[in-house]
């Protein structure tokens, strides 16, 4: 008798494990739809391409294998690319999070008159990429521009900001910095401002000064908050483009030609879609390689409340 009820009670957990299934897969359908259309789909079509000769107007031509990474592990173009692209993201990544987190913890403090300078600080947030850039075209313009203005004054002579290969990587990062302050900025202020007041507290009781509460709690408070901005603004660095296009065109002399712009140089200027593709999954694998490689490693440093 007891054999049989627990078979009914297994039967019936099963059927209502099976209806909870259905249920939950009924609301996620349109976010799996919107997914499957506008991300994965995308994806394996660009992974098909990278196996063929794909013209401009996207007919897919004869089947190459793997000759386009071949031609990719063998061009000393797409290798200064990706030498490129590597300095740029390190010259924008750790600037951006430690220069927006210097502004969320002065943000921070209880200061007359600094939510006027929280607004100035997640400013840049509400500008465009366009904008953003045409602002600094003006500011790195040789002579007429602000910088080497700035530089003249304490007798410095001016710098060919976007006309050099030796400065226009390095202007285009600052571009990149200023441009993502705002949303770093804000992101950590909220981080910041989550954390306890009650832990502040105890501290001063333990007489704590100011670098010791900054430095043992609310930056390892802060750290999943960190650990979240570095991914998005490691991402995001890699992904540059509207910049780029705007202020040099990948020059002079492909200095600031990332691998972003010459996968858009190789669809839309030469046509050549399925190189593109090609060089569009080894940018996919490297991001999903450091992407990893910062969950592996990376959050092994971050504290949880």
């Amino acid at each position: 008798m007891q054999e049989g009820k627990s078979k009914k009670h297994k039967k019936s957990g099963y059927y209502s494990a099976k209806r909870q299934f259905g249920a939950g897969m009924i609301y996620l359908f349109p976010a799996l739809l919107f997914l499957g259309v506008f991300l994965f789909y995308p994806m394996i079509k660009t992974f098909y391409f990278s196996f063929f000769e794909v013209s401009g107007s996207g007919e897919v031509g004869q089947f190459v294998g793997w000759e386009h990474y071949i031609k990719l592990a063998q061009s000393e173009e797409f290798m200064k690319s990706m030498k490129g692209t590597f300095l740029f993201v390190l010259y924008t990544v750790p600037a951006e999070i430690i220069i927006a987190l210097f502004l969320a913890v002065l943000a921070s403090e209880k200061l007359r008159g600094i939510g006027f300078f929280r607004t100035i600080f997640a400013s840049t947030m509400g500008v465009s990429v366009a904008a953003g850039a045409t602002i600094f075209l003006f500011l790195f313009h040789p002579s007429l521009g602000v910088l080497n203005n700035i530089l003249e004054v304490f007798g410095v002579n001016g710098v060919e900001w976007l006309t050099s290969s030796k400065w226009a990587l390095f202007a285009v990062a600052m571009t990149t910095v200023w441009m993502h302050l705002g949303i770093n900025f804000i992101i950590l202020l909220g981080g910041i401002q989550n954390v306890s007041q009650e832990l502040y507290e105890s501290a001063e009781i333990d007489g704590a000064g100011y670098w010791q509460k900054l430095f043992k709690i609310t930056i390892p408070l802060t750290s999943p908050v960190l650990f979240f901005v570095s991914i998005i603004a490691l991402i995001g660095a890699f992904q540059t483009f509207g910049q780029i296009d705007i202020l040099t065109s990948g020059g002079p002399a492909g200095s600031t030609n990332i691998i972003v712009y010459s996968i858009y140089q190789e669809a839309f200027h030469y046509g050549n879609f399925g190189f593109a593709s090609a060089q569009a999954i080894i940018l996919f694998l490297i991001i999903l390689v450091v992407t990893i490689f910062q969950f592996k490693f990376g959050e092994k440093k971050v504290h949880y409340q």
